[in-house]
């Protein structure tokens, strides 16, 4: 016995068959991908891209700059978020709350935000507020004080969150146009524009004395409360993380300095993924080798670092470094002698703690560096493999 559909029939089932498949394709772009990725053993959430996508923009080359500057603000202004920590001081009666403001940046949908350390350190509250003027409380899920940057995290509806895209900072140049978004004075989501004024600027960090490779100097005006925001180039893409000042007189006079957004990328990934900042250390204290110094205790180099404690169990020790045997005292001081004279890197010469950080900077754990100290009269060659400091010590020395 056959079956014949009616046109009525025929047409119904072309539409239910069509609402099927779209319900497919929907169900599979917002679950179906991550569960297939998940069964076949891909991370998830494991850091950020390389450089983000962007919003639909007006090529900035053909764009006049007041569009561009409008179209920028427009897109990524609801990603800039103000962060409020609040401190408790102790007077001689009683104890007090004391609060500061900064601006940050929301990284992704999960509610990550990057901004500077100086705006949540010692907070025993954190506070965000977003563009839609709604309150979350946040937590810090890591930070760098060498690099004066920090990664903190609120609950928060998906929809509320406006991610600002990642650039890079590799590529920038002096002259290049930026636009600073913050937060200064308490002023919700301002927006000044202005150029890159300079590059690798040896700006350190207020915390650890370190210096912080590759800092942005910018004339975009930045005054307190734009600590922890964005410096955007054209495409609305983050460059730096504004972090500090040159001013006389407190506010703006010209003179900012932003972290590098690729150190930003690293610091960030490696909270998201290790739930700390991973560096690799040699776990070394030493002192720089001055003509005054080699000339006191009869070094055969003036320049280098005097190895006067090596970390157990650190990169430095498992190498072989020898630091200091004992003491002499010159004058008032005790100087420890005995231990290498670290003079060179990867064939790179050491002078300072500077050089060496700055080619550790470009490391990761695992890494083996070839380093040449000075045993004596003798110079030799150590490999050494990079890797953290151990357990407790984990203190970036």
């Amino acid at each position: 016995m056959s079956y014949h559909l009616t046109a009525r029939q025929l047409v119904a089932l072309a539409l239910l068959t069509a609402v099927f498949a779209a319900g497919a394709v929907i169900f599979y772009d917002r679950v179906g991908s991550a569960l297939l990725q998940r069964w076949a053993g891909a991370e998830t959430g494991s850091g950020l891209p390389e450089v983000q996508s962007l919003a639909s923009l007006t090529d900035p080359s053909v764009a006049t700059d007041e569009k561009n500057n409008q179209e920028v603000y427009q897109a990524f202004s609801p990603g800039v978020v103000n962060i409020t920590s609040t401190v408790y001081v102790q007077d001689f009666f009683y104890a007090y709350p004391k609060q500061g403001t900064g601006s940050g940046s929301i990284l992704d949908k999960n509610g990550h935000i990057l901004t500077n350390f100086h705006v949540i350190q010692d907070a025993e509250k954190l506070e965000v507020t977003l563009s839609n003027k709604h309150n979350y409380p946040a937590k810090v899920l890591g930070a760098d004080p060498d690099n004066d940057l920090a990664v903190i995290k609120i609950e928060a509806p998906a929809a509320e969150l406006v991610p600002v895209p990642l650039g890079e900072s590799k590529s920038v140049f002096v002259g290049q146009k930026v636009l600073a978004i913050g937060n200064p004075f308490g002023l919700d989501r301002t927006l000044t524009t202005g150029i890159v004024s300079g590059l690798s600027r040896p700006i350190r960090s207020e915390f650890t004395n370190r210096l912080i490779e590759g800092v942005i100097q910018t004339d975009a005006a930045i005054n307190p409360g734009n600590s922890g925001g964005p410096l955007l180039n054209s495409r609305g893409q983050i460059i730096g993380i504004n972090t500090m000042i040159f001013s006389p007189s407190g506010g703006s006079v010209g003179i900012g300095f932003a972290v590098p957004v690729d150190t930003a990328r690293r610091v960030v990934n490696d909270v998201l993924q290790y739930g700390r900042v991973r560096k690799p250390n040699l776990g070394i204290m030493a002192i720089p080798v001055s003509a005054r110094l080699a000339q006191i205790l009869d070094l055969p180099v003036k320049e280098g670092l005097l190895i006067a404690e090596i970390t157990p169990g650190s990169a430095a020790d498992k190498a072989g470094l020898r630091g200091a045997t004992e003491e002499v005292q010159y004058g008032r001081y005790l100087i420890p002698v005995g231990g290498d004279v670290i003079v060179g890197m990867d064939g790179q010469p050491i002078r300072s703690r500077d050089d060496m950080d700055s080619i550790l900077n470009t490391k990761k754990i695992g890494d083996r560096i070839q380093i040449e100290v000075m045993r004596g009269r003798n110079k030799l060659t150590l490999a050494v493999t990079l890797a953290e400091l151990p357990g407790a010590a984990r203190q970036r020395i």
